[in-house]
């Protein structure tokens, strides 16, 4: 019965976060139209950075094609919310990595994120099996064994280490992609930072895979995920900030670094 429960709930998240969605594109879209404003958001570039510093992809020369620009008809928006980010992470999130790091190893912060790593395994390996990438979902299985049993609970990569098996990096987003499906519109969502229209319906798609679906429910969560937030940006500190400074246009920069990374992994498959 607390099974079932926890599932309802789960699902019932799920929901209001493809509403809420929804809303957000239905009440914003209209400012695209205006097309004065996007000039006014554009004077602002120069003090925008971006808040998921985790999920920083390579710099555009590093990457294999170029693939057509994707429609960003929401950038005034997307650069409202792309400011706010930059806000939340020079104010809250990068002092607080910064004094994380001052306090713990870095041997102990790569564990951490081996730990989070492993526990969202199912992600990788499901989507491994839509993408019919079946060495990916055996290395994915061998991993999660190896990691668990050997490298206590995952947060030593033992997989990698010792045996050079790599994780694949595969999502819905990719999975989507895969199957023929196109990015959609360019979204930079408040906190979670680049997306597009295809990614964001594969993040609401992986939530289904991942165990800390799951504890949404339980106070732990709220201690657990902003943890993990933390203790991945206190292991690339100052890497968007050389970001922004090589960018003449910060937003613009990201969107088209990150359109390109998403792409070439799909091509990559």
């Amino acid at each position: 019965m607390s099974s079932r429960t926890n599932r309802d709930q789960s699902l019932k998240l799920i929901f209001r976060i493809c509403i809420a969605s929804i809303l957000w594109l239905t009440l914003f879209a209209p400012l695209c139209l205006a097309g004065d404003e996007t000039s006014i958001l554009a004077s602002t570039s120069d003090e925008i950075i971006q808040v998921a510093i985790a999920n920083i992809p390579p710099e555009p020369s590093k990457l294999e094609e170029t693939p057509e620009p994707i429609s960003d008809p929401l950038e005034p928006v997307n650069r409202a919310f792309f400011k706010f980010n930059d806000k939340l992470y020079f104010w809250i999130l990068k002092p607080l990595a910064t004094g994380y790091e001052a306090v713990v190893p870095e041997g102990g912060r790569v564990g951490v994120r081996n730990f989070f790593s492993n526990l969202t395994t199912p992600i990788r390996l499901v989507n491994c099996l839509f993408q019919a990438n079946f060495k990916g979902a055996g290395n994915e299985t061998v991993r999660l064994l190896v990691n668990t049993a050997f490298g206590v609970a995952g947060f030593l990569d033992v997989a990698k280490n010792e045996l050079n098996i790599e994780k694949s990096e595969e999502d819905f987003g990719q999975t989507l992609g895969s199957w023929g499906i196109g990015s959609g519109i360019y979204i930079d969502w408040p906190i979670f930072g680049p997306s597009s229209l295809r990614d964001t319906a594969g993040f609401v798609g992986d939530l289904f895979l991942d165990p800390r679906t799951y504890i949404f429910n339980r106070p732990i969560f709220y201690v657990l995920r902003p943890y993990e937030i933390v203790n991945d940006t206190s292991l690339t500190i100052g890497e968007y900030e050389d970001f922004k400074e090589s960018a003449v246009d910060p937003y613009i920069a990201l969107k088209d670094a990150y359109h390109q990374y998403r792409q070439n992994k799909i091509r990559q498959r």
